[in-house]
């Protein structure tokens, strides 16, 4: 049988391949195996192994289901978080040899007008990038996305407790109310208390009257980077580096209204369900919610 020849060779031919040579699909050979590995009694005292065949079947879906991008650690973490208990270092070999990694990485340019008269606000984060609440710091940043249109300009608010971005906006220009309509959708979703930190670069939109007076009304303090220093703020680059990375590379966009949909889908994939090493490997809302229940929960004992 054509599955069995697969499954007795693929330690030396990728199954992807050799089903394409053999005229099978591929989802017929992994759903032949899943079915047979399922129908295997199980041995009394003993928890039940995966076959390589079923978790590959796991591993392409959550592949698919990310948009290829997690490499194998983000892989091994998400298939523990949906009960699959696996080696990681059999996740790295499975992945490997059938060719499975994430997209691949490329440099963007990240371009900030700083060369103005207006005032520059100090570094009140000096990189530091912890928060022990929502609510206390947020950082924002520009970057653009090409498009058969023109440049479409995108501006993130990210909230440094969780890394969620909390608010965006997405134009086709550079002009302050890209980063002020930003701010309006963050403080609309959040309503932050009085003292909240805005951290930014100095580029001309975040230094302008117009930004500046919004932050006042809002009662926000105002933070920005040193001069062409990138590290002054690093989760909004790291942000733009994980969507450009991870969805954007390789794609060409029509027009800005389609870049503006896969942007939006992103955003609700990182938001939601992306997992993030800095927050113990769960989203930014499983992580804020989380720490919402604990607080409830404190309340409660006390």
């Amino acid at each position: 049988m054509k599955y069995a020849w697969i499954a007795k060779h693929k330690a030396h031919w990728p199954v992807t391949l050799a089903c394409e040579v053999l005229g099978v699909s591929t989802s017929g050979y992994f759903e032949h195996w899943r079915r047979k590995d399922s129908d295997k009694p199980s041995r009394p005292g003993t928890n039940k192994r995966i076959s390589d065949e079923a978790l590959l079947v796991h591993i392409l879906a959550i592949h698919a289901e990310v948009k290829q991008e997690y490499g194998w650690p983000k892989m091994w973490k998400e298939l523990l978080a949906r009960g699959i208990r696996v080696g990681k270092e059999r996740v790295r070999k499975l992945m490997k040899r059938h060719g499975i990694k994430a997209r691949g990485k490329s440099k963007f340019v990240v371009t900030t007008d700083s060369k103005h008269n207006l005032p520059i606000m100090e570094n009140l984060l000096d990189r530091n990038f912890t928060a022990q609440a929502p609510n206390q710091v947020w950082t924002s940043d520009i970057t653009y996305i090409a498009t058969d249109e023109g440049w479409l300009y995108l501006t993130a608010v990210i909230d440094l407790f969780s890394r969620q971005v909390v608010g965006w906006s997405m134009k086709p220009h550079m002009q302050t109310s890209v980063v002020t309509d930003a701010l309006h959708m963050a403080w609309f979703r959040r309503r932050p208390a009085p003292g909240l930190i805005f951290h930014s670069d100095r580029g001309s939109q975040y230094c302008s009257h117009d930004f500046q007076k919004t932050l006042k009304g809002y009662k926000m303090k105002s933070s920005m980077s040193r001069k062409g220093n990138c590290w002054d703020n690093a989760p909004t680059e790291s942000l733009w580096g994980r969507l450009k990375v991870g969805r954007l590379y390789g794609k060409r966009f029509a027009t800005r209204r389609d870049a503006m949909d896969e942007v939006i889908d992103w955003l609700t994939f990182y938001n939601h369900k992306r997992l993030h090493s800095t927050l113990g490997y769960v989203s930014p809302m499983t992580f804020e919610q989380r720490w919402i229940a604990a607080q409830q929960q404190d309340r409660k004992s006390a």
